[in-house]
Order: structure tokens, then C-alpha cells, then sequence
């Protein structure tokens, strides 16, 4: 990644975790300082690892509860097994998540915190005053889904690089990959190519109605 995409990477980052915490209005915005950024990013992943590791405990606990009942019935051992399997990469996704703040904080140490700001808010902006507009082009490429089915992750980062693609005059391969980029850390395979699939939708939509 060159020096000059890495605060734009950072600030996409920060505004897909920004996005469920901050409540401002939009003239409020501009008064968002990095340091409000960072703390919304950070109770983000902390609310995602507290349910990831309560549903990993719960999954556990049915584990144990199949494995004591496995000396009678072939198929709880099996059972067991899958929910052991389904814990642990439960427990593996709560450590990510737990990387990922000790990694915030040091990104946008290491990136030019000026441009960081104001391209998160930039992006937080156009998607609080376009999100009508955002989500209306999403629900139509979107066949048999909507925007409430998704993850509140996925949905953030299929509405932030509409936002890019659609208002922000962003290369549609440069927001598309920028997407699937962050997806991978931030959602799961299923999740990074169901985006991908939308988004290359999304694109063909506006090159259109560009020509059109």
C-alpha cells in the first residue's frame, strides 16, 4: 500500500467503526476530533468481542452438554464435535477482534492524522446526509436481500463505498477493492463476497445511468 492511500485505508476503517457509535448531527460533524473516532472504533470491536465470546461460551457449554450424553447416543459425539469446532472459531475471532484495537490506535499513529480525520468525516458526512439515497441503491441491486438482513459491519461497508463511489468521485475499483480489503479483516468469507458481488452490481448500475 503506498504512503498515499494508507490514511485513506485507516480512515475507512475508522468511519465503518465509527458508524453504529456516532449519534451527531450532521452539522456537528466537522467538531469530531480523531481521539472520538478512535474511542467509537474500539467500543465497536469491544461490544462485537463480548457477544462473539458469550455465544463461543454458549456453544461450549452444548458441547459439554453432548459429550456427556455421547456414551449413549452415537450421534450427540457428533453433535458435540461441531459445536466444539464452532466455539473455538468463535474464540479465534474474539482474539482478531482484540488485535484489531491494539492495532488502531498505532495506524492512525503511524498515518497523517489531518488527512485520517477529514476523510473519515468525509465519509461519515455523506453517509448521514446521502443514506436514503445510498441505501435505495443497494436494496435494488440486492436480489432476495436487504440492508437489515445484513451484519450492521457488512451494511456499514457496503453503504461507505456506495458513498465513495456514488458522491465522492472515488475510481469504482479503488472503492470496490478498498471494500473487500476490509471486509476480510472485518467480516468473514461469506461476508467479503456477498460484498464483493453487490458492489461490482452497484458499479455497473451507475456506470449506466452515467451513459444514460
Amino acid at each position: 500500500m503506498s504512503i498515499r492511500q494508507q490514511p485513506r485505508r485507516t480512515a475507512r476503517i475508522l468511519s465503518l467503526l465509527s458508524l453504529s457509535q456516532i449519534r451527531a448531527k450532521s452539522e456537528q460533524i466537522d467538531d469530531i476530533e480523531i481521539n472520538d473516532l478512535i474511542l467509537s472504533a474500539i467500543r465497536t470491536l469491544s461490544v462485537e468481542i463480548e457477544s462473539t465470546i458469550e455465544t463461543a461460551s454458549d456453544e461450549l457449554n452444548r458441547s459439554n452438554d453432548q459429550l456427556f450424553k455421547s456414551e449413549t447416543r452415537a450421534t450427540n459425539l457428533g453433535s458435540a464435535r461441531s459445536m466444539l469446532k464452532e466455539s473455538i472459531a468463535l474464540t479465534q475471532k474474539a482474539i482478531n477482534r482484540l488485535g484489531s484495537i491494539i492495532e488502531i490506535p498505532e495506524f492512525v499513529q503511524l498515518s497523517r492524522q489531518h488527512e485520517v480525520r477529514e476523510y473519515a468525516l468525509e465519509l461519515i458526512g455523506t453517509v448521514d446526509r446521502r443514506r436514503v439515497e445510498i441505501e435505495a441503491i443497494l436494496n435494488e441491486v440486492m436480489v432476495d436481500w436487504t440492508l437489515n438482513r445484513l451484519t450492521q459491519i457488512d451494511a456499514n461497508i457496503l453503504r461507505l463505498a456506495v458513498a465513495e463511489m456514488a458522491f465522492l468521485n472515488v475510481d469504482h475499483k479503488v472503492a470496490i477493492n478498498e471494500a473487500i480489503e476490509i471486509a476480510k479483516s472485518y467480516s468473514d468469507d461469506d461476508g467479503y463476497r456477498f460484498i464483493n458481488g453487490v458492489l461490482r452490481k452497484v458499479s455497473d448500475k451507475l456506470t449506466k445511468m452515467i451513459k444514460s
